[in-house]
């Protein structure tokens, strides 16, 4: 029999298509430009992998919107090892919630959250000398460590089936200056986690020279009437600096025959801004591949499905990837945007790249 331990933040990844890339400290704010949960859905879409293969398993999870109800609604009789602390949550439930995972002797904790989650997880771990390993089900903004599967599926089916572990990091940067455009991130910790191949490595931040292949972009977007969206990260920035417009380096702007629509564009505010024909630019992460579902959810499914798709990176970039990755939180649309893309990596260079 096999014992899982199941903890939910369920104010993860609140932040990401408000345009608040995050949640530490902004829940309130992320609440007044209608955000909504996104972790109660990601965990139920892990559990129903898990599910699956549940011969053998047995569920523990903390009480209420940090385990009990999703794991009640996919059809678990999870045992409850603790509720919340007040009305709310935080991390200080969270650390509580492992403590009672180790008292319980547990195989593996499943968390669902982001970095800073993962933090959590891993501080309470170490106060207690544990050893447990852990996996995380990616639903925050900041998504840069490797203790995550790519998708919440993959999770499930990796915390049901899994036999070996691995020594892997948890990285995290600092909110505030991620909101100011500094992307840093910093070890915070190494635990073991399942061995397997749909684990996400740790975002890399550094990259090659993207002058030339920005002029390039930048250009033929002077020569459109598109509605251009135009995504996070040091790519699309330079791009943006062609432009002549000091953009967001971390957040998502809107632009349209040499005017900025919106700055650091909210999903609703990209959504009202688009028009008859829409490009998204985005530039997959270093490292990880990721293309969409992670740390641009303001490019939702509903802005995806109005407008064509534009990658860009370096050829240094896609040499250290290998394959594209979405995450988007829509299984269909995953589905479609699969296959091999072109990728653009200079003035008239093209590459083929496999979606995954």
């Amino acid at each position: 029999m096999r014992r899982i331990g199941l903890v939910i933040n369920p104010i993860a990844g609140m932040g990401g298509r408000v345009g608040l890339k995050g949640t530490d400290g902004k829940l309130e704010e992320a609440r007044r430009r209608g955000a909504e949960p996104r972790s109660p859905a990601r965990a139920r879409e892990a559990l129903e992998g898990l599910r699956k293969r549940a011969e053998g398993i047995e569920l523990y999870t903390y009480g209420g919107e940090m385990g009990e109800t999703a794991a009640i609604e996919v059809g678990f009789s999870p045992v409850v090892v603790g509720y919340p602390d007040g009305e709310g949550t935080d991390a200080d439930d969270t650390r509580e919630a492992v403590r009672q995972f180790l008292e319980a002797d547990v195989d593996l904790i499943l968390f669902v959250g982001g970095d800073g989650t993962a933090v959590d997880v891993a501080e309470a771990l170490q106060e207690c000398d544990g050893e447990t390993p852990i996996l995380g089900v990616p639903a925050g903004v900041k998504v840069y460590s490797s203790v995550f599967a790519v998708t919440p599926r993959d999770a499930g089916q990796i915390a049901a089936t899994f036999e070996g572990t691995e020594r892997r990091e948890i990285n995290d940067i600092d909110e505030d200056a991620y909101r100011g455009g500094d992307v840093s991130t910093e070890l915070k910790a190494i635990v073991s986690v399942p061995v397997d191949e749909k684990l996400q490595s740790s975002k890399q931040t550094g990259g090659g020279t993207v002058e030339a292949l920005a002029a390039a972009v930048a250009a033929d977007i002077e020569a459109d009437d598109a509605v251009y969206v135009l995504g996070p990260g040091s790519t699309v920035h330079a791009v943006k600096t062609e432009l002549g417009f000091e953009g967001s380096p971390l957040g998502v702007d809107v632009y349209h025959d040499g005017d900025v629509l919106v700055r650091d564009a909210a999903e609703s505010a990209i959504l009202d801004a688009l028009g008859e024909r829409n490009v998204i630019v985005v530039s997959p992460i270093g490292g990880q591949g990721f293309v969409f579902g992670r740390g641009n959810d303001q490019i939702s499914p509903p802005v995806i499905h109005r407008s064509e798709i534009e990658i860009v990176a370096s050829k240094g970039k896609l040499d250290d990837i290998g394959v594209l990755r979405v995450d988007t939180g829509d299984r269909e649309l995953d589905e479609t945007l699969r296959g091999w893309k072109r990728v653009r990596t200079g003035k008239f260079e093209r590459r083929l790249l496999k979606l995954v």
